[in-house]
């Protein structure tokens, strides 16, 4: 089958599942498969001119305009909507079924709740973090970590530092993408909200849902017990 995968979490699931795209995004950190633009901006006409069999695609991490432009020429389109952790063996099963291989088990550490609670920020200038009804929250929930960023609906609210430090987080949660935090960042946010634990973490881990789901779990909350008993740093 000839897949392309349009989405950085499938196509690393199917590259497990030793099902190899015939074309990604660049940002599915995959350097040795051709390239067919970014996840908002793919190149359709290079698309459909590969002729796919398959195209994957996610509703949040994709355009809608681009789904319906690959389908008015008449390309099969595969599309996922991942967003919470419970979702990924269903949404799993239905991607293997599509492309015809037998899934493996998602296994995932048992849930914890004693963790404490936690901000995850996504973007600075303007600063921005996980809304609760996200994948990302989903999995800091289950790692026992209750999500405080911000009332509403809104999946990535922009933020104030200040109403951060107000909300009395344990965790700051910096992870690697999409924006890429680094030491210096963790210093500034840890300046700005002083009595809570300022972590870097692996992004992939905290928003790539597939395969890697159970591992990234695991890893996750084994940063977290690193933090238990020690102080957040001045």
């Amino acid at each position: 089958m000839r897949v392309v995968s349009l989405v950085p979490s499938a196509t690393e699931t199917l590259l497990a599942w030793d099902v190899v795209p015939a074309a990604c995004t660049r940002f599915c950190e995959q350097p040795l498969l051709p390239h067919v633009g970014g996840t908002k901006d793919p190149d359709v006409q290079a698309i459909a001119a590969l002729r796919p069999d398959l195209v994957v695609v996610d509703r949040e991490e994709n355009r809608k305009e681009d789904a319906e432009a690959l389908a008015a020429m008449g390309v099969p389109l595969h599309v996922m909507n991942v967003t919470s952790l419970q979702a990924v063996p269903g949404e799993l099963h239905a991607l293997a079924g599509a492309v015809g291989v037998n899934m493996p088990p998602v296994t995932l550490p048992p849930a914890r709740a004693d963790r404490g609670t936690a901000v995850a920020m996504i973007w600075r200038r303007p600063w921005m973090a996980l809304g609760a009804d996200t994948y990302g929250a989903s999995v800091l929930r289950h790692i026992g970590l209750a999500h405080v960023a911000a009332e509403g609906d809104d999946r990535y609210p922009e933020v104030d530092l200040a109403d951060v430090a107000r909300r009395k987080p344990d965790v700051v949660v910096l992870p690697s993408e999409p924006y890429p935090f680094a030491e210096r960042h963790r210093e500034e946010i840890a300046a700005k909200v002083p009595n809570a634990h300022v972590v870097l973490v692996d992004g992939r881990d905290l928003v790539w849902w597939g395969s890697r789901s159970g591992a990234a779990v695991q890893r996750l909350g084994s940063v977290m017990d690193g933090l238990r008993g020690a102080r957040p740093p001045q």
